[in-house]
């Protein structure tokens, strides 16, 4: 009997890890298109998890809410920050820091 709850234990873990991955890269091909729509770079193409919870959607089921924060330069001199949140593999929203808008040129 411990052997079975050995292996259901083993392929929760398994699930849980493949679908993290697959949040991830949702997460970094949403940054990564979000960025070069608004004239960003996306600095060291990377997302990195800050947060992880269970949290009810609009229908009411339990899914995973995920964080995860980036940086971003305008000019490639300077950083920001930005994060993202998804619910399930939904973009719940992304969010940048402050900084100087790339279509604006001074004088």
């Amino acid at each position: 009997m411990s052997e079975i709850i050995f292996i259901i234990i083993l392929l929760a873990i398994g699930w849980f890890w493949s679908n993290s991955l697959k949040a991830r890269e949702i997460a970094l091909a949403v940054v990564s298109n979000y960025c070069r729509k608004m004239n960003l770079q996306l600095l060291d193409d990377y997302v990195a998890l800050t947060g992880l919870w269970p949290k009810r959607d609009d229908t009411g089921k339990i899914k995973a809410w995920r964080s995860y924060i980036f940086e971003f330069s305008v000019s490639g001199a300077e950083r920001y920050h930005g994060k993202i949140v998804l619910l399930g593999s939904k973009v719940e929203g992304i969010y940048l820091e402050p900084h100087r808008d790339p279509n604006q040129f001074d004088s």
